[in-house]
């Protein structure tokens, strides 16, 4: 897959570039009478036009430039970066490329940067809170800025319809996203405006753009969109892999991670009874092949499968009472249960017929009997998804190269194994 960026000055081209290296995009800035590297590896580019104070002849015939460059490289999406603080004929720049890519191309703008302080709420671009016309940029000397209202600048300065999307629709939830934005296009809208507030907002327009697949669209921001919607379109080009995710923490953060992964990801978990598990009599091999199972059923639903014993207001299991009664160790009852979920989860590898994109464990019990399980030797460490969370391939065994991410159960906040789990798909996805 391969992302070119329109960018109007090269500060902004190498931050928009770096946030899709973060993505697993291999990238590059080159400036306007340059051409695109010959490089097989390179899939995003960020082509620096220099235009934000330009004539308006000069916007258009570099803009146009940019734009030819990247159809004839072969650009699977065309995006265009705008200030973050809306300077420079971004509404000129914006038609320039709906005309490069075709008639029926739509522009989504999200003028949000949150990470950087600005928020679009009500169709109001606020910086730190106040709006931008309030700002030090109003005072730019060239092209002051005189209002915040980002649907009333794109309407003086593009020649097609212009509509805007609130915050009502964005925190709904990617479906109505979806249709509403649908609803515009049906309508003859080429630049639709949509509120966000928080990253997640923003991704959550990304998914909702990427599956709206009968329309070129052009995500036009200062970066976080093109980001989010490179990697979920990627994700809709590829192969529809599945990640197992494998939990047998009990603690109060386990669950609310898992909730809030259940929330996001609309999966439906696998339960495990820790205490048919914590044995060693045969409700032990009941208990793995019935969630097999049910596993191997889930799979067909669920792109991210979740296999746990930890379930909501379940009582503790009274380890001692158990190893007295079977005369063994409470230390030896916990290792079956890890084993049990390792066990399960090689299992379903095995036996689904769909591509695993990679594993998430929670905690270094699961992991170790996951590993030994599959014929691991060991992970080969490649990087850190948050502190305390790393990610890496199985080194050997029935799954050599798996890729896997690993994370101790007290890691983290409520979103630690979501975020996880979309660093796998990112992971997989952008190299495509």
């Amino acid at each position: 897959m391969k992302v070119g960026v329109v960018a109007d000055d090269l500060t902004g081209a190498n931050a928009t570039g770096v946030r899709l290296t973060k993505q697993g995009f291999t990238s590059a800035t080159v400036v306007f009478n340059d051409n695109i590297p010959e490089m097989d590896e390179l899939n995003a580019v960020c082509i620096d036009t220099d235009s934000r104070y330009a004539s308006d002849q000069i916007v258009t015939n570099r803009v146009k430039n940019a734009t030819e460059k990247f159809r004839a490289w072969g650009a699977d999406v065309i995006c265009k970066r705008i200030d973050s603080t809306v300077r420079g004929k971004i509404g000129l720049e914006i038609d320039t490329v709906l005309d490069g890519v075709g008639e029926n191309s739509v522009a989504v703008v999200v003028a949000s940067f949150p990470d950087s302080g600005r928020v679009c709420s009500g169709g109001y671009l606020l910086v730190n809170g106040v709006p931008v016309q309030e700002t030090d940029v109003a005072k730019d000397p060239v092209i002051p800025i005189t209002q915040s209202y980002v649907p009333a600048i794109l309407r003086e300065q593009s020649k097609h319809n212009v509509a805007h999307v609130g915050l009502d629709v964005v925190l709904k939830d990617v479906n109505s996203i979806k249709a509403t934005l649908e609803q515009h296009i049906s309508n003859g809208v080429r630049v639709i405006i949509v509120d966000a507030v928080t990253d997640e907002d923003i991704e959550e327009i990304a998914e909702a753009m990427a599956l709206i697949q009968d329309v070129p669209l052009i995500p036009t921001d200062p970066g976080p969109l093109t980001a989010a919607y490179a990697r979920a379109y990627s994700h809709q080009q590829v192969e529809r892999g599945k990640v197992i995710v494998t939990v047998g923490s009990v603690t109060s953060l386990s669950g609310h991670q898992l909730r809030y992964l259940m929330d996001k990801t609309n999966s439906n978990p696998v339960y495990v009874s820790a205490e048919r598990l914590a044995t060693m009599q045969d409700s032990w091999e009941e208990e793995v092949d019935r969630a097999v199972k049910e596993a191997l059923e889930r799979i067909k639903e669920d792109d991210v499968l979740i296999i746990t014993t930890h379930k909501e207001n379940s009582k503790l299991i009274d380890f001692k009472a158990i190893a007295t009664k079977e005369n063994t160790s409470q230390d030896a009852l916990a290792k079956r249960i890890t084993d049990g979920l390792g066990k399960i989860t090689r299992l379903v590898m095995e036996q689904t017929n769909y591509p695993i994109q990679g594993c998430f464990t929670s905690g270094g019990d699961v992991t170790a009997s996951l590993c030994a399980l599959c014929m691991a030797s060991g992970i080969k460490l490649e990087d850190e998804v948050l502190p305390l969370a790393a990610y890496g391939t199985l080194i050997g065994g029935h799954f050599p190269g798996l890729p896997i991410v690993t994370k101790g159960g007290m890691v983290g906040d409520k979103k630690s194994i979501f975020a996880s789990v979309k660093y796998l798909k990112t992971k997989r996805s952008a190299a495509q």
